[in-house]
């Protein structure tokens, strides 16, 4: 008899459904877990490498040519938030960083807000040690879980990962699916404003009408990079339908009918022009995957 795995899997699925750059070929096979004990059997009977873990696909950029092997999309699904703790939260890697923040703001809970700046889930914060306003992922780290590629689950600490600016190395081939957050007790109404009060600044100052990435490159070590970007004279810079945004220059921004070769050519532009003016060599914050399309 043929076991019956839970959640749903879809053969050719186009990327571009599932990326905040609206951008992207066919996924072979396309799998959207209902829970935590679907994806453990999934991956022990069904999955085809190799893998591509995704969320929100707001840290991405999928190539025209799409994605072989089997993509697995945690967004949705594993997003369940539980106080543990007075101070200790268990979040699924699913949920995503804005829902989180609130969450915990709600809660009375300080410490997360700056993840109401990030259009991601939490297991893409912990794959990069995302960051706003000072602020950074992996400072309220208390404990992780990992799923191996069979299905295995294992939690982990701090201490056994690697963690710099924008990058976190250690877990190999595992992906991440829940984190214990530790954060600071404080009153609701203060830390609710402080979140209101980053979120309003985020909506002044990026092109949130735009589908994008959000920050396409690392801040060099003492500058930022779209300082950079902006005096290489880059603002509002089109190839094709990619386009350097005029609001805030480290977004690119799809002006509505981009193909993901557009976004990577005007990402290489940008490097090599801000390289040339400045000796400065911008390092992408956000990974590249799939095939281009050779046809």
């Amino acid at each position: 008899m043929t076991p019956v795995i839970g959640g749903r899997l879809r053969l050719g699925e186009l990327m571009h459904r599932h990326t905040s750059w609206r951008v992207g070929g066919p996924a072979d096979r396309f799998y959207l877990p209902g829970s935590l004990e679907d994806l453990q059997e999934f991956l022990r009977q069904f999955a085809v490498p190799p893998l591509t873990w995704l969320g929100l696909g707001s840290n991405v950029l999928v190539r025209d040519g799409g994605l072989r092997g089997t993509t697995i999309c945690l967004a949705h699904s594993l997003d369940q938030i539980i106080r543990e703790e007075n101070t200790l939260l268990r979040v699924g890697a699913g949920a995503g960083a804005v829902k989180v923040a609130h969450f915990a703001a709600k809660a009375g809970l300080a410490g997360a807000e700056f993840l109401a700046g990030i259009p991601g889930t939490l297991g893409g914060c912990l794959s990069m040690n995302a960051g706003a306003h000072g602020g950074d992922t992996w400072s309220l780290v208390e404990w992780v879980e990992v799923i191996h590629p069979h299905g295995e689950i294992q939690r982990l600490a701090p201490r056994d990962f690697q963690v710099g600016y924008r990058e976190v190395k250690g877990h190999g081939d595992a992906c991440f699916i829940a984190a214990g957050l530790r954060l600071i007790p404080e009153a609701r109404d203060q830390v609710m404003q402080r979140l209101r009060g980053w979120q309003e600044k985020r909506a002044a100052t990026q092109p949130l009408e735009w589908p994008s990435c959000g920050s396409v490159f690392r801040n060099p070590p003492g500058d930022h990079a779209a300082r950079l970007i902006e005096a290489a004279g880059l603002k509002g810079y089109r190839r094709g339908e990619a386009e350097v945004s005029n609001q805030h220059a480290n977004f690119i921004i799809n002006r509505g009918q981009a193909r993901a070769d557009d976004i990577e050519t005007l990402v290489t532009e940008v490097q090599t022009r801000v390289e040339q003016q400045f000796g400065i060599t911008l390092q992408a914050e956000m990974r590249i995957l799939g095939e281009a399309n050779h046809v």
